[in-house]
């Protein structure tokens, strides 16, 4: 599928570099199926080359990519996905369309976040001219009550406010519902029926988003591959998190999926990677001189990863108790964040060269050990003539749960530019503020001539970097300044990014972003099923081992600042949590 125009969307934010990459891996596609392309200057011209030249001709699939078995079997495409994606006409033209079913429809996920930001995508002209969305679930629903229902979590929040009414009933228009069962090949075949009516004969892409739990995925992908996978076009999945409990249930997750799919057709999904100053790492590091020669042991003296909300479980006690808070927002969220930050330079901006930094850093790092984390459950609090619950108050929690609803943990990486630099995490839930940031705490300037003027805190002549992805998003540089006047007084200022301040353009929604790069392939932002194995080689050991040990968690108000042992970690490694002074 050609990429979209990225005139509104912003995907192709990377320029000749990343079209130059996409042409290189489309170039080294075709040499292996017997077709020579002569590189010019201009990408864009040479695919447009191709297609001029190649239109009447057929393209061998390659082996490596579409095993036999799998054709004979029709559960992908007879044309390779990925030529297709080269050589297709332009999306904007006409000659393909776009289906999008959201599995799991009636559920909060879908309702809150999947159907607002297709929304958002489609108002902002960032879906092709020809794209349908179907919703699937077992619930009994006609396409007007799937629309009302969709109606009333869209919202008019974009830049273009003068005509949403009218793009959201053409949005509406384009919302169909089937109702079918998540293990029935009967029922999908019912929703292949209805998708190729809507598509009218053109080339059929289609989108499968998984928005169900996870003991049905594989369920859902078997129905799903054998009878309503695209016969002429591309065939993707978005699997939600979580993927598995640990080591074994997750490679086995992987292992029954790639039954179905290749592992190009998967796309792993974590919101946390969408998130505009994640997406901005990667540029604030590679792309300013005075931040890459500081990034390393040399002048960073530790890393925090700090996610933090102010309400409970409420709702999801059930859910939450399978998983726990390492699990739920450690293993994923914080680890993938860290993998961006700690990577060495990419080959290019390519997905592959991206996801390859990652996951040498993550085979680099230590396996997490059990003296190094520290877990913690909230309890109920009477605070201001409010009294809040419990974690165990949740009548879906045992009572007797020790699931973890806090977790601080200390990670090392062993490699030449982090060693011996510690990595400090940090996740609860019914704490005392809501947020997401990275805090790079610098090391003491050597000799320092003003170190009386700070006495005995020499923390406070530090310099940090905080990166707060949310709320209110902002990059922010902290400085030590003489305070105008006659006398010689210190002060640590900041010199601050706020991005509502700077910028009039608003932040859009992770899933806005991870949609559209699913639609048009673009795998940067997606997690691969090595750096999946990778990343629960670092948590499995020490999760097993509370379980096995049934390690009490320390018990912290809810409403405050989380367990008194997490500051004992910290100060372990000569650290401060950066989110507990009075300028944070």
């Amino acid at each position: 599928m050609a990429t979209l125009s990225s005139a509104h969307c912003g995907s192709s934010i990377y320029g000749n570099d990343h079209q130059r990459a996409r042409f290189s891996s489309i170039q080294k596609r075709f040499l292996r199926s017997g077709v020579s392309l002569l590189y010019q200057s201009n990408p864009i011209r040479n695919v447009v080359r191709m297609q001029d030249g190649l239109a009447a001709a057929t393209v061998t699939p390659i082996e490596s990519e579409i095993p036999l078995k799998k054709l004979k079997e029709g559960l992908l495409s007879v044309t390779s996905t990925e030529g297709k994606d080269a050589i297709s006409v332009d999306d904007k033209g006409g000659d393909s369309t776009v289906s999008i079913t959201v599995v799991g429809a009636s559920g909060d996920l879908a309702k809150k976040k999947i159907f607002p930001a297709l929304f958002a995508l489609f108002y902002e002209d960032c879906l092709p001219e020809h794209f349908t969305v179907f919703g699937y679930a077992r619930s009994k629903m006609t396409d007007e009550e799937l629309r009302t229902m969709v109606s009333k979590t869209l919202t008019c929040r974009i830049d273009k406010r003068e005509n949403c009414s009218e793009k959201m009933d053409q949005f509406l228009k384009r919302c169909f519902y089937h109702s079918g069962q998540y293990d029935s090949k009967e029922h999908f075949t019912e929703l292949d029926k209805k998708l190729k009516e809507h598509e009218g004969g053109r080339v059929s892409n289609r989108l499968f988003y998984l928005s169900i739990p996870p003991n049905i995925f594989v369920d859902a992908v078997r129905c799903a591959s054998s009878s309503a996978s695209s016969t002429n076009g591309w065939t993707r999945v978005i699997v939600e998190k979580p993927f598995g409990r640990d080591s074994e249930s997750s490679a086995a997750l992987t292992r029954n999926l790639k039954e179905y799919l290749e592992e190009d057709q998967i796309f792993r999904i974590d919101h946390y990677l969408g998130k505009e100053l994640v997406e901005n790492l990667s540029v604030l590091r590679f792309s300013n001189l005075i931040f890459e020669p500081l990034w390393s042991r040399q002048y960073i003296r530790n890393v925090q990863l700090i996610f933090s909300e102010d309400f409970g479980t409420e709702g999801r006690g059930g859910y939450f108790d399978h998983y726990g808070i390492i699990r739920d927002i450690m293993q994923n969220h914080l680890l993938q964040i860290l993998a961006l930050f700690a990577m060495e330079t990419p080959v290019s901006l390519d997905a592959e060269d991206i996801r390859n930094e990652k996951v040498k850093v993550l085979r680099s790092m230590k396996p997490l050990q059990l003296e190094d984390v520290v877990i913690g459950q909230y309890k109920s609090h009477a605070r201001g003539g409010i009294s809040y619950p419990g974690y165990t108050d949740d009548k879906t929690v045992p009572k007797d749960s020790l699931t973890p609803t806090f977790a601080a943990a200390a990670l090392f990486i062993d490699n030449a530019r982090w060693d011996g630099v510690p990595f400090l995490m940090k996740a609860g839930k019914a704490l005392n503020t809501k947020r997401a940031e990275i805090r790079v705490q610098f090391r003491h300037v050597p000799g320092n001539l003003y170190n009386r003027s700070f006495g005995t805190d020499l923390d406070r002549a530090t310099n940090e970097l905080v990166i707060r992805v949310q709320p209110d998003e902002a990059i922010y540089l902290k400085i030590n300044n003489k305070v105008p006047g006659l006398g010689m007084r210190l002060d640590r200022s900041n010199l601050n990014l706020h991005y509502a301040a700077r910028y009039s353009k608003e932040i859009p929604d992770a899933y806005e972003r991870l949609l559209l790069d699913a639609i048009e392939g673009e795998r940067r932002l997606f997690i691969r099923s090595d750096e999946l194995d990778a990343a629960w080689a670092l948590f499995s050991p020490a999760l097993k081992e509370l379980e096995e040990k049934k390690i009490i968690p320390e018990y912290y108000p809810y409403g405050s600042r989380g367990p008194v042992g997490a500051h004992y970690l910290a100060a372990r490694y000569n650290v401060r949590w950066g989110d507990l002074g009075l300028e944070q």
